[in-house]
């Protein structure tokens, strides 16, 4: 019976915990919130274990299938279901959601049973997303995460927060928007079903008609990821938010919108794929390159490191639309196998090491209350055990080899290579950029002279902090020196998606 459900209790675990967290209320409870919030995060992450476990590496398919109708009248289901690549996604953000908490448990004085529980909420709705089977009921819970994540950054963040969560929330919108339109039609071509599996399965949908549904969903999911020129909400977003929002933000919810591509965009529109596919390789190689640029002159922490996200994003949505002779014309282009896993690997990759990078950050604006790179520097005289942790994960983001960020940016670019060569070349200049902003970043903050006095007075890493960044640690260092289980949970799934993008609809 209990393993009969998993999916579901991945998902109401820690929304129920959150709601509980919720009624706590007022702050005389604080510490009452923060434990209950501990044990909800610790049981919604415990219940996502056995899907790994259990998880059946030679089988392509949907496992832990739930079905139950929801709004029979519209023949919309309560249908749950995760194959090789979205079974990560909903362990890596049971995962995340417990950081975050730890990583707030002392730092957030205002509302913390609040704090809490918006997290709580959210995590269970990200893995609504993830899990979800029926395209109405992931809509729901596409839409559903942006409230907390909204409320989030709207009331925990920055001077300018009200700013960034309205900005987020306008641009997520309108993407959100043309997307429901698209899925309505589509619903209409499988006769009225919902159905994700139906809806790949359309066996015609004129060449027209698939451009037309690839712009709604295009922007949708383009949006959240977010790739360039809509890019410009995310470094708003990270600067105003707390630390676990960011934290959030860059590990997971960016996610959803390369996610979707492979759920939706891919399998149901494979011809309009390989057709914009030049077009989204070119924004992706922008993002890779200019975002690195941008990132360079970036003289916030924060900043710098969202620009960082992009454009490791970018490098995510490269692999996954390298098409075979994408800039020939060909219509028979098939997904390069090595381009496609890197980019579901390096998504997993990139969800350890941004959060722990703004872990780091957190760290260290928590003791000084500045972001300012130029207001540090000689931090390792006073903090060495922080140093040792936050010179590991700026390798990681840099795809220092041994490190999980060297994996799946290794296999985009073999993929990247084997379609074209100059493709490979370009995304290559990821590797150099990341080193220098963030190697950059790092020798600024940590070596050198102490020339504040305040820097100083900075004490070491908790208890509580060393817990954190350790785990975190040992996640980027197992993933990079032991990268099969994860390649081996996606093959599968991935080798049926190509093979779903391989027939034509026209």
């Amino acid at each position: 019976m209990f393993f009969n459900h998993l999916l579901s209790l991945a998902i109401w675990v820690p929304i129920v915990a959150g709601v509980l967290v919720l009624a706590t209320g007022s702050d005389e409870r604080a510490g009452f919130a923060r434990i209950l919030a501990l044990i909800g995060a610790l049981a919604g992450f415990a219940v996502t274990l056995p899907l790994f476990a259990l998880f059946d590496r030679a089988n392509g398919g949907y496992q832990f299938v739930e079905l139950l109708p929801w709004i029979p009248a519209l023949n919309v289901n309560y249908a749950l279901g995760v194959d090789g690549i979205s079974v990560l996604f909903v362990i890596l953000n049971a995962f995340i959601t417990l950081m975050v908490v730890l990583a707030g448990w002392e730092v957030i004085q205002k509302r913390p049973a609040q704090y809490m529980a918006a997290f709580l909420i959210m995590s269970g709705l990200i893995n609504g997303a993830f899990a979800a089977q029926d395209a109405l009921l992931f809509y729901v819970f596409f839409e559903g995460m942006l409230i907390p994540l909204y409320l989030i950054i709207g009331m925990w963040g920055g001077p300018r927060r009200v700013y960034a969560s309205v900005k987020l929330f306008l641009y997520t919108l309108l993407g959100s928007l043309l997307m429901l339109v698209g899925l309505v039609y589509l619903s209409h071509l499988a006769g009225g079903s919902f159905a994700i599996a139906d809806l790949q399965n359309i066996r015609q949908i004129p060449m027209g008609v698939q451009q037309l549904l690839f712009v709604a969903f295009f922007m949708a999911f383009a949006v959240k990821v977010p790739m360039f020129p809509v890019h410009t909400w995310l470094p708003d977003a990270h600067v105003e938010a707390p630390t676990g929002g960011s934290m959030v933000l860059a590990a997971i919810t960016l996610k959803i919108g390369a996610y979707g591509f492979l759920r939706f965009i891919l399998p149901v529109l494979p011809d309009a794929s390989r057709f914009f596919a030049p077009a989204v390789i070119v924004l992706s190689l922008i993002a890779v390159i200019y975002i690195g640029m941008v990132a360079l002159v970036q003289t916030d922490m924060k900043k710098l490191v969202a620009y960082s996200s992009i454009s490791h994003m970018g490098f995510v949505t490269l692999g996954i639309f390298l098409f075979s002779g994408v800039f020939s014309g060909s219509p028979l282009g098939e997904l390069n196998d090595w381009g496609l896993k890197g980019a579901i690997v390096q998504m997993i990759s990139h969800g350890f090491v941004s959060a722990a990078m703004f872990m780091c950050i957190g760290v260290m604006y928590d003791r000084l209350h500045t972001r300012n790179i130029a207001d540090y520097g000689g931090v390792v005289n006073v903090m060495p055990k922080f140093a040792a942790f936050m010179m590991l994960f700026g390798m990681a983001n840099a795809g220092l080899p041994a490190t999980s960020g060297f994996v799946g940016e290794f296999m985009v670019i073999m993929g990247a290579v084997e379609v074209n060569l100059w493709i490979g070349a370009l995304a290559a200049l990821t590797l150099i950029y990341g080193a220098s902003y963030t190697l950059w970043m790092y020798k600024r903050t940590i070596f050198g002279e102490i020339t504040n006095p305040e820097v100083r007075e900075m004490k070491d890493i908790n208890c509580r902090e060393f817990a954190i960044l350790a785990i975190l640690a040992a996640a980027v260092l197992g993933m990079g020196l032991y990268p099969e289980p994860f390649v081996a949970v996606v093959h599968q799934a991935a080798d049926h998606l190509i093979a779903q993008v391989a027939q034509s609809k026209i």
